[in-house]
């Protein structure tokens, strides 16, 4: 296969070892595919918000909800869409993702990468048909569970095929499309919200919920054409088709150095009886624990599903009719989207590092000024009754900056990072630790969003800087960079931190320390 963009090398340890190769069509084609696992999770996040502010899906679904706006004169902005039942349609999807993560885990070990993905689709499709067909709160609630299932299974598979499939030194671009391809989920399901909340006769909500059969019907597809990655089938026994497909997606006759790196990660990881065991009670994995752990954590708690999920309610909240508040969360998709693809220009370029920080103090510069700007406003009280334009649009362009500032870095990078720091023999349970934390501070966040609104106030905003601060000082003391270190020698990096070293606290042979963990363990 044809090669394109520049050669790859690499080293193993302090060694001077090549990895050569080129980036092909055959990977680029491949890892593209793969990427469209995103569009799934993106599509509900971006769907959801949409469907639960048009009235006639409230009328049919959520009765009281819908009677309760009817007939709220109020004119407190911050209370009006408070429902811990609305609330827990929306968010029953990301607890059944969290459970189905553990469950990815042993099958995306047991049958690879590329089934797992597969079934997750499946699945998904069947949720979103359940949910275009329903005639009763209970059908919705089923189709939810089952989109979670297919979000479980395809964020913890595809971050893994992403990173184990690319060329080390473009790990970041390609796992960054996973991102990417959320983004334009949420794009998407923002323009079908906007056009099909227009439909006479109310039944637009039903092409939004059914339309997430799409991104599933082409993951699907994607994942019979798809090989599996030269690790997985490795660390299942087929080294001979390992070899074939390495030499395949590296376009070069010589790649001992990596499949041998590759085939010493297998071994070591065969040392390892129980990986979950292995985790959270070995000194050496302590560090990407932690990572798996906060980064997810820090991930949601910057408030971003906050606008995401809520987007179309949150602007109509701050006073934008309802056509109006469909088309601001569509301007705030286009820019993630667009600010997403700096992420991937740049993530192997400037660093992992350089994007979180900077990302960081940008989200919260714009998350205070949407605070001051609110709270100006509306006060303590919320009671406004009208919005000048020049107020509609500062906030606008504040919140898009927001955006922007997690768009090209913890909303890429937070999947990225936690998928390329874990070694072979923990790699599934580690990606399972982080989809469990991610997807349950999701449900978290969107659960309690709206009542906090409604007590905090534009406090609210100030509550999740806060996050953003403790994040950013994180990501500065304890985060070690790790662009162009190929994802079998991932360990250097804890060894050299001025931190994380006092883990690793025996700087010999990955042999010597597989020994040393067992026991441990």
């Amino acid at each position: 296969m044809g090669g394109v963009g520049f050669a790859v090398s690499g080293r193993r340890g302090d060694d001077p070892t090549q990895y050569p190769g080129k980036l092909t069509w055959y990977v680029v084609m491949t890892l593209m595919a793969a990427a469209m696992g995103g569009l799934i999770f993106g599509y509900d996040i971006g769907i959801s918000g949409g469907v639960t502010s048009m009235a006639p899906f409230l009328e049919k679904f959520f009765p009281s909800v819908y009677h309760n706006q009817m007939d709220d004169t109020s004119t407190n902005q911050y209370c009006k869409f408070d429902s811990q039942i609305l609330t827990l349609f929306t968010s029953s999807l990301y607890l059944a993702a969290l459970v189905a993560s553990f469950f990815a885990s042993t099958m995306t070990k047991k049958f690879g990468r590329r089934k797992s993905m597969m079934f997750g689709g499946l699945i998904f499709l069947v949720g979103a048909i359940i949910n275009a067909a329903a005639v009763h709160i209970s059908m919705l609630i089923i189709g939810r569970v089952l989109l979670g299932i297919g979000v479980g299974f395809a964020n913890q598979s595809v971050p893994l095929y992403l990173s184990e499939m690319s060329p080390y030194n473009y790990r970041g671009t390609f796992n960054v499309c996973f991102q990417l391809m959320i983004t334009i989920g949420i794009l998407v399901a923002n323009l079908f919200n906007y056009f099909f909340a227009k439909i006479e006769g109310g039944w637009g909500w039903r092409l939004s919920l059914g339309l997430a059969g799409v991104p599933a019907i082409i993951i699907i597809i994607s994942s019979f054409f798809l090989s599996d990655t030269p690790n997985s089938l490795v660390d299942r026994g087929r080294e001979e088709e390992a070899k074939t497909l390495l030499k395949r997606i590296r376009g070069v006759e010589n790649i001992d150095a990596e499949f041998n790196d590759i085939l010493a990660a297998r071994n070591d990881a065969r040392l390892v009886q129980n990986p979950w065991q292995n985790i959270f009670r070995s000194r050496c994995y302590r560090p990407q624990l932690v990572m798996s752990i906060l980064i997810p954590f820090f991930q949601q708690l910057t408030g971003i599903n906050v606008i995401m999920f809520y987007a179309p309610v949150l602007f109509k909240t701050i006073g934008f009719g309802s056509d109006a508040s469909l088309m601001s969360a569509v301007i705030t998709g286009v820019i993630n989207v667009l600010a997403t693809c700096v992420s991937i220009g740049f993530a192997d370029r400037w660093g992992r590092r350089t994007l979180f920080l900077e990302g960081g103090v940008q989200m919260l510069i714009f998350q205070i000024a949407v605070a001051a700007l609110i709270g100006a406003k509306f006060g303590v009280t919320g009671d406004v009754t009208e919005l000048p334009k020049w107020f509609a649009i500062l906030v606008v362009i504040c919140i898009c900056f927001y955006v922007a500032g997690f768009a090209w870095s913890w909303g890429p990078l937070g999947w990225l990072y936690p998928s390329e720091i874990f070694s072979l023999e923990i790699r599934s349970a580690g990606q399972s630790v982080n989809v469990a934390v991610n997807m349950f501070f999701t449900f978290l966040v969107a659960q309690v969003f709206l009542g906090m609104l409604c007590t905090m106030k534009f406090g609210l905003f100030i509550f999740f800087a806060f996050f953003v601060v403790l994040m950013t000082l994180f990501c500065y003391f304890f985060m070690p960079e790790t662009k162009n270190i190929p994802i079998e020698e991932m360990t250097r990096v804890w060894r050299d931190h001025w931190f994380w070293k006092r883990f690793m606290d025996e700087p010999v042979t990955r042999a010597n320390e597989m020994t040393r963990i067992e026991q441990i363990c």
